[in-house]
């Protein structure tokens, strides 16, 4: 893995954060992205609508559901923003080492929630996990602030990071995660999917229930079919309009700005660095080509590479696709101000309990930062809360 974020990038931080988002202003959190066309923050708008709707029966949900809307699980601070919810995910993982997410069993998300129709004809209150699964996780609900400038990053640039051999002996061995058809995939905890557009529309199945032109089929229960007459609305549930706008909403909305760095933050960013932690949390990530001019050629200040790491036992829990257990993406850090929990299951209620959990790759890292005396690591800790 190169460790390509040297002490001389943190000083052109604040300068790529305002190049990455062409902004004269302070960004607001749930701000569109500056830039964009009339029209685009129309569609912006639209979409917020669509995010903060909530559904029911007779407009698509379910009948196996997590929330009845986008909102419900990204309100926090504000729409676009984290939720409390905490999702069950499954997987199995076979004696040779291939990963079954279980998706013919009802998996990998397995729905918390029924509709009144599904309960009465089965008498069940949330989908069942499969009992073949042999590893089970649970998800927090992250924002989804600067997503769409995370999808225009070029696959060229994240593989370039790549080092799964770990071939310059610094410890550190990022690799993609790869779709079932090859595609580099970069977004969920395990980086699975590889464009925005799926992870959008997989979400209004996986998690409402609601079937779109991409994915007309709703999910089955525990593999079994739908039972007659709980599923009221004709598929797809929304159209491609309503997807489009959903899009342009989570496309176009802004990373929050970060706060204002003290002094003792300010060594604090030296000190990541120093660290070891810019070698996965890379802090600038840029853009490619757009037809969208807001997203196209910018720097992001996103601290992650979007690879996968091995974080060590402590963490591990499910496999899916090439990641094994203990493999995760890179957590982007832009917004960590807005958070009060950490880690892909919420488990740290602190930045240094959450460091202290970093295992596997990020080791040696764990041990340069239980080294530092209680001032240093105060300045670490203050530079990442003011990400």
């Amino acid at each position: 893995m190169r460790r390509v974020a040297s002490l001389g990038v943190f000083p052109l931080l604040g300068a790529a954060l305002v190049a990455g988002l062409g902004c004269a202003r302070p960004i607001k959190t749930g701000d569109p992205l500056p830039g964009l066309t009339k029209q685009q923050r129309e569609l912006f708008e639209q979409g917020r609508k669509v995010m903060e709707k909530q559904f029911t029966p007779e407009t698509g949900l379910g009948p196996l559901f997590n929330a009845p809307g986008c909102s419900e699980c990204h309100e926090d601070p504000v729409t676009g923003g984290r939720g409390d919810e905490s999702e069950v995910h499954v997987a199995l993982l076979r004696p040779d080492g291939f990963c079954d997410p279980l998706a013919e069993r009802g998996g990998p998300v397995i729905q918390q929630h029924v509709t009144p129709a599904l309960h009465a004809a089965l008498g069940i209150e949330s989908e069942p996990v499969p009992p073949e699964a042999t590893t089970r996780a649970s998800r927090t609900s992250p924002d989804i602030f600067g997503l769409g400038l995370l999808d225009t990053v070029p696959d060229s640039k994240i593989l370039a990071r790549a080092d799964p051999e770990d071939r310059n002996h610094d410890g550190i061995s990022g690799r993609p995660n790869r779709f079932t058809d090859g595609r580099l995939g970069r977004f969920g905890r395990k980086a699975l999917v590889p464009t925005l557009r799926e992870f959008i529309e997989g979400a209004f199945v996986a998690e409402q229930g609601i079937t779109n032109p991409a994915v007309p089929t709703e999910e089955s229960v525990g593999g079994s079919p739908l039972p007659p007459g709980v599923d009221p609305v004709p598929d797809p549930e929304i159209d491609q309009k309503t997807v489009d706008a959903a899009d342009a909403f989570v496309r176009f909305l802004a990373p929050p700005a970060p706060l204002e760095l003290t002094h003792l933050a300010k060594r604090g960013r030296v000190l990541f660095s120093r660290v070891g932690c810019a070698a996965c949390h890379v802090p600038i990530l840029k853009t490619g080509k757009s037809p969208v001019k807001a997203l196209c050629h910018k720097k992001v200040a996103a601290y992650t590479d979007l690879l996968l790491h091995d974080m060590g036992p402590d963490l591990a829990d499910i496999c899916l696709g090439l990641a094994a257990p203990s493999e995760f993406r890179t957590e982007p850090l832009m917004g960590l101000h807005l958070m009060p929990r950490f880690l892909h299951d919420g488990r740290a209620d602190t930045l240094e309990k959450a460091i202290l959990l970093h295992g596997g790759e990020a080791t040696a890292s764990r041990a340069r930062f239980q080294a530092l005396d209680d001032i240093h690591k105060k300045a670490l800790i203050k530079f990442l809360e003011s990400l």
